[in-house]
């Protein structure tokens, strides 16, 4: 078998700072952080705040994406990071990402994409 084309991580937040989870300069300064921490390369970024209360963003790297979507309410957090480069150490970005946060629990899946 071949390897993958990509590796898909779905990180699942439970638990987090609700200042956290409903502030984009926030969440942005903690995904950018993370791409900086793991040498990916930035490429751009859009994050939308919806009414009453949550956020959802993505940062495009040159690997792939970062995308998150938040549900403060329910101290909540979906995280997607998906990459193409297999040097990219995810046991890292989970460890970034769920001290950020601030959760105080999280699931971690991660799965092959586009194995041909």
């Amino acid at each position: 078998m071949n390897a993958p084309l990509g590796r898909h991580m779905l990180l699942e937040l439970y638990v987090c700072p609700r200042n956290i989870l409903d502030s984009i300069p926030v969440i942005e300064k903690i995904l950018l952080d993370v791409v900086d921490r793991i040498k990916a390369t930035f490429v751009s970024k859009s994050f939308h705040h919806f009414s009453p209360h949550g956020v959802s963003g993505v940062v495009v790297i040159a690997e792939s994406h970062l995308t998150i979507h938040t549900w403060p309410e329910h101290g909540y957090a979906a995280i997607d990071v998906f990459t193409c480069d297999e040097k990219i150490d995810y046991a890292l970005v989970e460890k970034l990402i769920v001290e950020k946060f601030e959760a105080k629990k999280h699931q971690q899946q991660t799965l092959k994409r586009g194995e041909i």
